[in-house]
């Protein structure tokens, strides 16, 4: 049993979820730390969402952390059995608080791309170490959506010579990020679509049917854009 804080603000307790998988634990890893949300919520792109989801939430849930960041190391040993990688990299917030308990467990150096470049001290745009001419990246960061703050992040590190050798994400919003991304020539891998989570909630009643057709009616919508 996993304690929560429900959207109305109310402590409630939620079981952990009987389907089996790793979408099922991510679905009840962000749940249960408050990271997945539902409701009304205006995206960076100006749209409103009937969900939200944000990783920096699991840093007041230690438990749901290590799930999340356990199962992205499965998957970027995954990744990397097929992709060279140097060094691990992600963009300031929200996969910057993951990614060196990410980069702990792989046992592989990790960066962090900076929105704006620091003017003193060690200035510039990266932060945690340098990036060398021809170094491979696995770019990881939260969610994608657009995809326009992964380009965002990807951009500084070939500007200095690195490589990308593929993008991961925790969750894929399915709203034409992966699309983009590989019309670019990266190759995006998520954990899971939000997609697969309702659909793990709603099996497990977690959510009521409606507020999932909502979500399911807005990925519809968007993905078709």
């Amino acid at each position: 049993m996993f304690p929560i804080i429900a959207d109305s603000g109310k402590p409630r307790r939620l079981k952990k979820m009987p389907v089996s998988g790793r979408v099922s634990d991510l679905a009840c890893a962000l749940v249960c730390s408050g990271a997945l949300k539902f409701g009304s919520f205006k995206l960076r792109s100006g749209t409103m969402s009937p969900y939200y989801i944000d990783l920096s939430w699991l840093l007041s849930s230690p438990e749901s952390f290590k799930q999340v960041v356990n199962i992205v190391v499965d998957e970027a040993r995954h990744i990397m059995s097929s992709f060279k990688t140097d060094k691990l990299a992600s963009i300031e917030l929200k996969g910057a608080l993951l990614l060196p308990s990410i980069a702990y467990e792989l046992n592989v150096p990790c960066l962090v791309v900076r929105k704006e470049s620091k003017r003193y001290g060690l200035t510039g745009k990266i932060a945690g170490g340098v990036i060398n001419h021809g170094d491979r990246i696995l770019f990881f960061d939260d969610v994608v959506t657009d995809a326009g703050s992964k380009v965002d992040g990807i951009k500084p590190i070939e500007s200095l010579g690195g490589k990308i050798s593929a993008v991961l994400v925790v969750v894929d919003r399915e709203q034409s990020g992966k699309t983009k991304l590989e019309e670019m020539g990266y190759k995006l891998y998520s954990v899971a679509t939000i997609s697969e989570i309702v659909e793990s909630l709603l099996s497990s009643r977690e959510i009521p049917e409606e507020q999932a057709k909502n979500i399911f009616r807005y990925v519809k919508e968007y993905s078709s854009l």
